[in-house]
């Protein structure tokens, strides 16, 4: 069983728990229909720093988090095996007032 990493004493600033948006297809689907909006997170990060985090760095109310652990796809390269970094995904759904442009 792997090690819990959100249950740690390091505080994280909001800029560092936000890695970068994830402007996909079905990302800005939802973003347009559901104001649900996708982000590659720090894999220490939990719900509650995601949801300050985007507060802060976007002066939005956030009415709900989800979080998906996503797995390392493997890879091959020549003789080598090895597999991608896993990550962590943050699908950040705002209220209804509130929008995040990224262009």
């Amino acid at each position: 069983m792997a090690r819990d990493a959100t249950n740690t004493a390091l505080k994280l600033e909001p800029h560092q728990i936000i890695l970068r948006p994830l402007v996909t297809e079905k990302g800005m689907h939802k973003a347009n229909r559901c104001n649900a909006y996708a982000f590659e997170v720090s894999r220490m990060a939990g719900k509650d720093d995601v949801r300050r985090a985007v507060e802060d760095l976007f002066d939005v109310k956030v009415v709900r988090v989800n979080i998906q652990n996503r797995k390392g796809k493997p890879r091959q390269a020549r003789f080598r095996k090895g597999t991608t970094n896993a990550w962590k995904k943050a699908i950040v759904t705002l209220d209804e007032e509130d929008r995040i442009n990224f262009f």
